[in-house]
């Protein structure tokens, strides 16, 4: 973030006036139930609320220092709070954490049965298993006769890793009964809010504090880890301190990261990043064997305990959601515009290893998380998931890094997964667009970078510039 001369006070009011009208924004949004019914109408709503984003950090860059830490945090509280105010909107994952934790406190393994399976029914209530006429809305799935739940896929086993379970576990056992959505909500935003003092704390000496608002600010924050208090923001927070750790002790970063790994798979992407300018074999043992060791660990208890694949249903949600077969859905939608189907999944993995590579070999030790936001924009360029909340953790890295134009990835990313119910094409433009973006972001730094490094041929040599220092 570029830090143009401070305004003073009138900079710092600014600011705060418009993170308020994204707050009261942000609540009108989580309040309207139109995922379902209306969700263009929704769609405008929250393209709002990231143009008040848009305008909040813009303003923060001409706020005195001293007072922007203070104002990043006070708003990413207030943001995070609003995805409290109602139940999910957008997303019923949250139902099958807090299915998987019950389940997990009865001692019992998640992953040996679904939720539909019978064996399990002494654990149903009437929140996840409404019966009668309350099955008649919308998002429900059936169970049986009479009988249906709020679980997504209920007929299969969970997918998720073993410390995003033990997440799971430990939100149910701290819950008052009957608390229902609200432990898991609470859990997203101490998450978040946590998320956001650890990146303050590294950009206090790696950076400018003012970007830890690209994550404390961001509309996909209340949304998507609060109201719908996706798993991912224990994964993004994880994945943070991981990257903040392997600057200075690659063997504790590297446990971290198989910690982020084991909560939600998606920060295994990170890796390059970690070995950024990495030229010894031990350096990238130092970090490769403390995050496998971490995710054996965490893997093994399930393993030992459980009669089913601890994997789940995690090949069938890769079949589902066309990862191995491009045609069968939008995956890789900016690639099959240019590339026959087929030559989908092999451009990936060709683009990811070039990239991989490049960032280990060119990438800078002292900000990892520059070449992780490169390697992880990248693959979701590539591959353009449809789910908004994967792009928690590209959120994050910009936070970290300051490259605010691949922010677009993950607008695209929303506007795949809303607006793509209303506009079957929304998501492929969106993601189009954001990849523009990178691009001529790339384009003006690097620019840049070469105005700053060209001397200035008419300059008498040992002449002052008008500012007083020697040209």
């Amino acid at each position: 973030m570029t830090r143009p001369p401070t305004a003073g006070p009138r900079a710092t009011a600014a600011t705060a006036v418009l993170v308020t009208a994204l707050v009261a924004l942000l609540v009108l949004t989580v309040r309207t139930d139109g995922y379902v019914t209306d969700p263009a109408g929704l769609s405008w709503l929250y393209a709002a609320c990231w143009a008040l984003f848009a305008a909040a950090v813009w303003s923060l860059r001409r706020v005195p220092a001293r007072h922007a830490t203070a104002l990043v945090l006070a708003g990413g509280v207030a943001v995070a709070l609003t995805g409290l105010i109602a139940p999910p909107r957008t997303s019923t994952d949250s139902f099958r954490y807090a299915w998987d934790g019950r389940v997990q406190a009865a001692g019992i393994s998640p992953y040996d049965h679904a939720p539909a399976d019978t064996a399990l029914l002494p654990y149903r209530d009437t929140w996840l298993f409404p019966t009668g006429k309350a099955c008649g809305g919308p998002e429900l799935a059936p169970v049986s006769d009479g009988v249906c739940t709020r679980i997504n896929r209920p007929r299969v086993h969970t997918v998720y890793p073993p410390a995003g379970e033990l997440y799971f576990l430990l939100v149910h056992a701290l819950s008052p009964d009957g608390v229902r959505h609200k432990a898991l909500q609470t859990g997203g935003a101490v998450l978040a809010v946590t998320t956001t003092l650890v990146l303050l704390r590294i950009l206090r000496r790696r950076g400018d504090p003012r970007t830890a608002a690209y994550w404390a600010w961001c509309p996909a924050i209340a949304v998507e880890a609060v109201n719908n208090a996706h798993a991912d923001v224990l994964a993004v927070l994880l994945s943070v301190l991981a990257l903040g750790l392997t600057v200075r002790h690659r063997a504790w970063g590297g446990a971290v990261l198989g910690l982020a790994v084991a909560a939600k798979l998606l920060p295994a992407v990170l890796i390059p990043g970690a070995l950024s300018g990495v030229r010894r074999a031990r350096d990238a043992a130092a970090t490769l064997l403390p995050a496998a060791a971490v995710l054996t660990a965490l893997y093994v208890p399930y393993v030992l305990l459980s009669h089913s694949s601890v994997l789940g249903y995690l090949g069938g949600y890769a079949d589902e959601e066309g990862y191995q077969d491009p045609s069968a859905g939008n995956r890789y939608a900016l690639l099959r515009l240019l590339l026959p189907d087929s030559w989908a999944v092999p451009a990936v993995a060709a683009g990811m290893l070039a990239v991989s590579l490049y960032v280990i070999r060119r990438g800078d030790p002292e900000r990892p998380w520059s070449g992780a936001l490169l390697v992880t924009g990248t693959a979701f360029l590539l591959t353009t998931p449809g789910y908004s909340w994967y792009a928690l953790l590209l959120i994050a890295l910009v936070a970290l890094d300051g490259r605010w134009e691949w922010l677009g990835v993950a607008a695209a990313g929303a506007a795949a997964y809303l607006t793509g119910r209303a506009a079957p094409d929304a998501g492929t433009a969106a993601y189009a667009v954001a990849a523009l973006a990178v691009l001529c972001g790339w384009a003006v730094r690097r620019r840049h970078r070469r105005s700053r490094r060209t001397p200035d041929r008419t300059a008498v040599p040992g002449s002052r510039s008008p500012a007083g220092g020697t040209r």
